[in-house]
């Protein structure tokens, strides 16, 4: 049975406002905010150190990561949670150039998100081994598998334009070059449908305060396949990541699964606050979210070429070929968005000129799409962006 979409009763979204920026930050379900005032006033609050047994405290990194699993095509088990996005690359990484100690190449793409690359550089100078990390066109990658390469490490989907990686294709080819797969789904999960069991990937990595609406700093997520999850030494020996923390062992001994990739402890709310975004998703079948996904972004392309020549589509034509986001390019991207944004359609801006726009069909309805690319024309036409006002960088653009 198809998924009812849009469920905009299901957030809170201020009213004449048009959302066009989940794919950076999702939106505050409705019933997450009650569920962290609960954690905070009647467990915390009442139960204070007590609750990590009687609320289930130190289970949740578990619950949530198998939550997370169903939505991204894993076992359950395989998928731990906590910490930052950037934490987990750093452990898939390291751990997947253990599994291949005679090669020296760590092959990424020049389109890959730029905390991937930097955890990579960081990893690199710590080892002082010679690695090498070698980031080609995102269509050159494959050519550059050679028996030097130890493991590829590739955003899913590209966080400038949208271009779609084939996950299946790639991570085949990843295999018959001897090498390590790594999966960055920030901007996949909650987006479209992703089988890293079907993939037979080693390891992916992700964040969850995009399409999955975890909040402002939510947890990241890790998966490890599970034939070598038990053969994985983690460079972060965490206490959380031991068998038996509470036993207090002098040295580290891992969790015979998936949780020996915990760190530190659990940030509670956070995790609680995910946990109860996640019910979004129940009854949600990822496929009925990525046609109507498809279907909006290719109605706001039509719309957009036809009411503002003066921008170029920067995404893959071919919807088949892209994420759940289109991305147009504009020499004055940022007063351009920033005008937008003051007109009630918020979406963001990455350099150099970049205008992206992300399409969550749980509560995004194509008269939605319509009306931001009537406002949008309204602003490129009047050249409204020229105004003093919004040519003041952001922090956060």
């Amino acid at each position: 049975m198809a998924t009812h979409l849009p469920r905009p009763d299901l957030f809170e979204l201020p009213e004449d406002l048009i959302y066009l920026d989940g794919n950076s930050l999702g939106p505050l379900p409705k019933h997450a905010g009650a569920r962290a005032s609960d954690v905070i006033a009647r467990e915390w609050g009442d139960q204070l150190i007590r609750a990590w047994n009687s609320a289930g405290w130190m289970a949740l990194p578990a619950k949530v990561g198998s939550r997370i699993a169903g939505l991204i095509g894993a076992a359950d088990g395989s998928v731990a949670t906590g910490d930052t996005l950037s934490i987990k690359v750093y452990q898939a990484l390291a751990a997947a150039l253990n599994m291949r100690p005679d090669r020296r190449v760590i092959l990424s793409d020049d389109g890959n998100f730029p905390t991937d690359l930097y955890m990579a550089e960081g990893l690199i100078r710590t080892l002082d081994k010679g690695y090498v990390l070698k980031t080609p066109t995102p269509e050159d990658v494959l050519s550059e598998l050679t028996d030097d390469v130890a493991v590829v490490m590739l955003t899913h989907v590209d966080y400038r334009t949208g271009r779609l990686h084939d996950m299946q294709a790639v991570t085949q080819a990843v295999h018959d070059a001897g090498a390590v797969m790594i999966w960055d789904l920030a901007h996949s999960a909650g987006a479209l449908p992703v089988d890293l069991t079907a993939s037979n990937a080693e390891f992916a990595v992700g964040c969850t305060y995009k399409y999955l609406n975890g909040g402002p700093g939510a947890p990241a997520f890790i998966y490890v396949r599970p034939d070598i999850v038990l053969d994985l030494q983690p460079v972060l020996s965490g206490w959380l990541g031991h068998d038996a923390p509470f036993a207090m062992e002098r040295h580290y001994r891992p969790a015979m699964s998936t949780e020996r990739l915990r760190v530190g402890t659990p940030s509670v709310v956070q995790l609680s606050i995910l946990d109860a975004a996640l019910d979004v998703w129940d009854g949600v079948d990822l496929h009925d979210v990525r046609a109507a996904s498809i279907q909006l972004s290719e109605r706001f392309i039509s719309e957009v070429e036809a009411r503002c020549p003066m921008l170029t589509l920067a995404s893959p034509r071919d919807p088949n070929l892209r994420g759940s986001q289109v991305s147009f390019a504009f020499e004055h991207g940022y007063p351009a968005m920033q005008a937008l944004i003051d007109r009630g359609v918020i979406g963001d801006f990455r350099q150099p000129n970049i205008m992206r726009f992300g399409f969550t069909p749980l509560y995004i309805s194509e008269a939605d799409v319509v009306r931001a690319a009537e406002i949008l024309e309204n602003v490129m036409t009047t050249e409204a962006w020229r105004d003093p006002k919004y040519q003041t960088v952001s922090r956060v653009t």
